[in-house]
């Protein structure tokens, strides 16, 4: 935790310098950060788990007290106002005491509808950054949410700071752990809600502290790419597995996805095939390099797999230029990574934020800027066997597919190998695989 504050020091003087310089660029006395505040379901006395603003937790890991403030000019000291009532209902936050507190002026909030009492005066100077604008409409707010700001903000959020680099490898570290678990778990015969909830248990983390929502899938469930159902039922024949889940750090995210096979046999040949192109993919990575490069370099490898182990009777230049390639693989290389699982900034050219667009023929890709020192993404292949997506094929290209070796690796489901790796000047940090994960 040492490391920690002294990395935190600087983290929040560059957190400084970026508002002092965005608000003078757009004449803002300064910033309101709101945390959020709960969203009560409907026809009900009971809220959905709170999920704290990312603009607020960039400052500090304060994540799970809605109606909290952070005042900020990039001059002065900032002020953070910590919501604290009185309540015999439910459990009250303490005081914060920790590494970061010493850098906030800390004001406590009893009443809610009260903040208007902590804020500055000439609020038309200053720019509401949250969720809730019904609240800057009552505050007065004039600026909300400016695209100047959040242009601003979420360029360079892409940039990580020591600290953040450090939270996101402590993140690794803890989604390590539960990946472990969960493999042990499926080749112990576990179902698919026993796996998450012995990756929950490893993990020491509960669902709604998780980044995102799980993707524990046996089987033919593999090939659905976003898959939460986590069946309780064990399927009668085990052969694969893929896990896709992370955990969080102070606010940070860890991504990670892998695939087994129950047994050696070509599914598991496969899999090291995917692994053994992902490896290549990342040691591509090096800044100046576009993302999209590696997008498009990924599907070559892809071509090459399929024409490898016969799941199609062309060449792998066949296979792309029949655009077979995107229907075995039809999702983006990855995102970038931080305090959102698809962090901000993936599309932004510039602060202004210009928008650099997916190419046309591969339009769900969810990162599009060159790398750069510093920039943490994810890289995640992926091979699957989907017959709506087969199907939707043109009669030429389906000549290409070899249908017999579709049906055998249909029960499998599908592959995706993920890592979460942070670009330096000179190598990569494969933050995944250097923390125990193979």
């Amino acid at each position: 935790m040492d490391q920690l504050a002294s990395f935190y020091h600087a983290h929040i003087t560059e957190l400084n310098r970026r508002v002092a310089e965005i608000t003078q660029r757009e004449n803002l006395a300064g910033l309101v950060i709101h945390s959020g505040q709960p969203h009560r379901q409907f026809l009900d006395d009971m809220n959905y788990p709170f999920k704290v603003n990312p603009h607020f937790k960039a400052w500090l890991p304060l994540l799970d007290n809605p109606n909290c403030w952070i005042i900020a000019n990039g001059i002065d000291k900032p002020t953070l106002v910590f919501y604290r009532p009185v309540d015999f209902w439910h459990k009250v936050s303490d005081v914060p005491d920790s590494f970061w507190t010493e850098h906030f002026n800390i004001q406590l909030l009893v009443k809610a509808d009260k903040i208007a009492e902590f804020l500055p005066e000439n609020l038309a100077d200053w720019a509401y950054i949250g969720e809730h604008l019904d609240v800057a409409d009552v505050l007065e707010f004039t600026a909300r949410n400016p695209d100047g700001v959040l242009n601003y903000l979420h360029y360079h959020r892409a940039e990580k700071t020591q600290y953040e680099l450090a939270c996101l490898r402590r993140a690794n570290q803890i989604a390590v752990r539960g990946h472990i678990a969960a493999k042990n778990a499926f080749y112990n015969g576990a179902s698919e809600f026993e796996i998450q909830q012995q990756y929950l248990a490893a993990i020491s983390q509960g669902e709604n502290e998780m980044p995102y929502g799980n993707i524990i899938a046996l089987n033919e469930n593999a090939a659905i790419l976003h898959y939460m159902s986590q069946e309780h039922i064990k399927p009668e024949q085990r052969r694969s597995f893929l896990i896709d889940a992370g955990a969080s750090y102070h606010g940070y995210a860890a991504d990670i996805t892998r695939t087994y096979a129950f047994e050696k046999n070509p599914f598991s040949e496969l899999i090291e095939a995917v692994n053994q192109a992902q490896l290549k993919i990342i040691d591509a990575m090096k800044p100046g390099v576009k993302y999209p490069d590696l997008h498009i370099k990924t599907h070559e490898y892809i071509g090459q797999i399929l024409q490898d182990f016969d799941l199609v009777n062309s060449g792998a230049d066949e296979a792309l230029t029949a655009e077979i390639t995107k229907a075995f693989f039809p999702h983006g290389l990855g995102h970038m990574l931080g305090l959102q699982v698809h962090d901000m900034g993936g599309y932004s050219h510039d602060e202004r934020g210009t928008h650099i667009p997916a190419p046309e023929q591969h339009p769900f890709l969810r990162c599009t800027r060159p790398l750069a020192v510093n920039q943490v993404l994810t890289i995640e292949p992926g091979l699957y066997i989907i017959d709506s997506l087969l199907n939707d094929l043109s009669v030429s290209a389906k000549q290409w597919v070899n249908w017999q070796t579709v049906d055998f690796f249909r029960p499998f489901g599908g592959i995706r190998i993920e890592d979460n790796v942070i670009v330096h000047a000179d190598r990569n940090e494969n933050m995944t695989r250097e923390l125990g994960l193979e």
